[in-house]
């Protein structure tokens, strides 16, 4: 699962407890400017192909965790529950795409539209 916080143009994606072992990742920081969007997906996580598994962790139906090429993107995902699966769409980072677990995906995508919208064009 992953903890989201926004703070001073940034938004700070912290990956917790053993998914850092399993995604070879502990913390993603991406400035706001370079979020193109950001949506409720589920159906993404539910699916079976999740792209090539390039470092990381993928268990059928269990997890999925690190970095995947998918459709010609570099992609990091961490999700364990497909149902509380938010997709962060990139510009200008090293990922295209963030597929990750958070605790409560209306809160986080509530917090990070208004973010967004609040951002300095």
């Amino acid at each position: 699962m992953v903890d989201v916080t926004v703070a001073g143009g940034t938004a700070a994606f912290e990956i917790e407890g053993l998914d850092k072992l399993w995604s070879l990742r502990s913390r993603l920081e991406i400035p706001l400017a370079h979020i193109k969007g950001v949506r409720l997906d589920p159906e993404i996580a539910h699916g079976w192909w999740h792209g090539l598994r390039v470092a990381g962790t993928e268990i059928p139906g269990v997890i999925m965790a690190g970095t995947f090429h998918q459709h010609g993107k570099r992609v990091f995902w961490d999700v364990h529950d497909p149902d509380r699966t938010i997709v962060i769409e990139l510009v200008d980072e090293r990922y295209d795409e963030l597929i990750v677990e958070v605790e409560s995906p209306a809160s986080v995508l509530g917090q990070l539209q208004e973010a967004l919208r609040s951002r300095p064009s």
